[in-house]
C-alpha cells in the first residue's frame, strides 16, 4: 500500500520552483493533481501549506502523500546505465575530455554547432536530450563556440554547477586560451586589441564600431606568437577578455591578420594564394580553459587540435608543445 514520504532538498534544486521540483522528480504527476494535492493540504514544505510558485531552498523537507505515479512514471528522460547508452550518448561521450558529477568538458569538432537555428538538425544541445540522468535533468550549457570553431566546451550536469559556471563567465574569472593560424605575421609579437564591436545590418559578421554606436560593446582581446612559417603564416595563442561574438575573428581581421579559411572575416589580397595543402576551414581552436570549478578548486582542461589545424601543423613544421608555454600575458 502507498504510504506518505519525505524528501529532503538537496543543494541543487535551492531557488526551484515547487512545481519545478515535483516535475523533476515525478515526471508522470500532472500540474492539476499536484494543485489538488497542494490545496488540500497533502503536500507541505517544512510542515506547512505551500503554493506552486513557492521556491524551495537546501535542507527543506516536502510531504509527498500517495500519487499513484513512481519517480520514473511518465517519463521519457529516464538515463540508461553508461554501458548502455548507445547512439548519440556515445557520439558526445566519445568527445569528452573530463566528466565529474557536476560538469562535463567536451572538444567540439569543426562544423557541429552548439545551438540550433535555421536549417540546423544537429547541435550540441539538442544531443545533450541524450545524457539526460535519472531525474530528467538535461545538462546545460553555459557558453558558446562558434560552428565553425573546434575545441574545449564546458556543459553543466546540474542546475547549481548551471550557475555557479555562468556566474564565473560573467564576472571573467575564466581563463580562455585559442590557437589559430592567421595570414602575415602581427607586429609586435605580443598585443592587445581593443575596440567596440556591433552586428553588421542584415549579416551575421560584427564590425567595429565606435563608443556609443547602437548595440555597440567593448571587446578586447589579447594575442602572442607562437610560430611562423616566413612572413606568411603565423601561429597565435589569443585570449578574448571579454566574451563577444566572433571576437576573435572580427580583431584578428581588424589588425590585418585574419584567421586562414575564415569565410566571414578574411579578404585575401589579388596577391595571396591559399597555401598548399592547408584545409580552407576555419582554424581557430578553444585550446585551453581554466574555470573555478562549482564544487571547489579549478577546472583546467585542455583539447588536441582538430584533423584539420594538425594536418596544417604537421605540414608547417610548428612543434605543439611550444604553444602552451607562449600564452598571451595577463593585462
Amino acid at each position: 500500500m502507498a504510504s506518505v514520504v519525505t524528501k529532503t532538498v538537496t543543494p541543487d534544486e535551492t531557488d526551484m520552483r515547487l512545481d519545478r521540483w515535483f516535475k523533476q522528480h515525478y515526471p508522470g504527476l500532472s500540474f492539476g493533481h499536484l494543485q489538488k494535492l497542494l490545496r488540500s493540504g497533502q503536500v507541505r514544505v517544512d510542515g506547512g501549506r505551500a503554493k506552486t510558485s513557492d521556491r524551495v531552498s537546501a535542507g527543506q523537507v516536502v510531504r509527498i502523500p500517495p500519487l499513484g505515479v513512481d519517480e520514473a512514471g511518465g517519463s521519457p528522460h529516464v538515463a540508461r546505465p553508461a554501458g548502455a547508452r548507445g547512439g548519440t550518448a556515445d557520439t558526445l561521450m566519445a568527445m569528452c575530455l573530463y566528466e565529474d558529477d557536476h560538469v562535463f568538458v567536451f572538444n567540439k569538432p569543426w562544423g557541429l554547432a552548439v545551438q540550433g537555428g535555421s536549417g540546423l538538425t544537429t547541435h550540441v544541445d539538442g544531443m545533450l536530450e541524450a545524457l539526460r540522468d535519472t531525474k530528467g535533468q538535461k545538462p546545460r550549457l553555459v557558453h558558446r563556440l562558434d560552428r565553425e570553431t573546434s575545441g574545449v566546451l564546458v556543459v553543466a550536469r546540474t542546475r547549481l554547477a548551471a550557475s555557479k559556471l555562468a556566474a564565473s563567465f560573467r564576472a571573467r574569472t575564466t581563463k580562455k586560451v585559442y590557437w589559430a593560424l592567421v595570414k602575415g605575421v602581427p607586429r609586435p609579437s605580443q598585443g592587445r586589441v581593443s575596440t567596440w564591436l556591433a552586428r553588421e545590418e542584415s549579416t551575421e559578421k560584427m564590425k567595429i564600431a565606435r563608443h556609443g554606436d547602437d548595440d555597440a560593446s567593448h571587446a578586447v582581446s589579447l594575442y602572442s606568437v607562437v610560430d611562423n612559417a616566413g612572413p606568411n603564416l603565423a601561429w597565435l595563442t589569443m585570449r578574448p577578455v571579454t566574451g563577444r561574438t566572433h571576437q576573435l575573428r572580427a580583431h584578428a581581421a581588424h589588425i590585418g591578420h585574419p584567421i586562414i579559411g575564415d569565410s566571414k572575416y578574411f579578404e585575401a589580397d589579388t596577391n595571396w594564394e591559399f597555401p598548399g595543402g592547408i584545409q580552407n576551414k576555419l582554424h581557430l581552436h578553444a585550446r585551453r580553459i581554466v574555470i573555478p570549478h562549482p564544487a571547489g578548486g579549478t577546472l583546467d582542461v585542455s583539447a588536441p587540435l582538430p584533423p584539420h589545424m594538425l594536418q596544417s601543423w604537421n605540414l608547417l613544421g610548428f612543434d605543439t608543445d611550444l604553444g602552451d608555454t607562449n600564452e598571451p600575458d595577463d593585462e
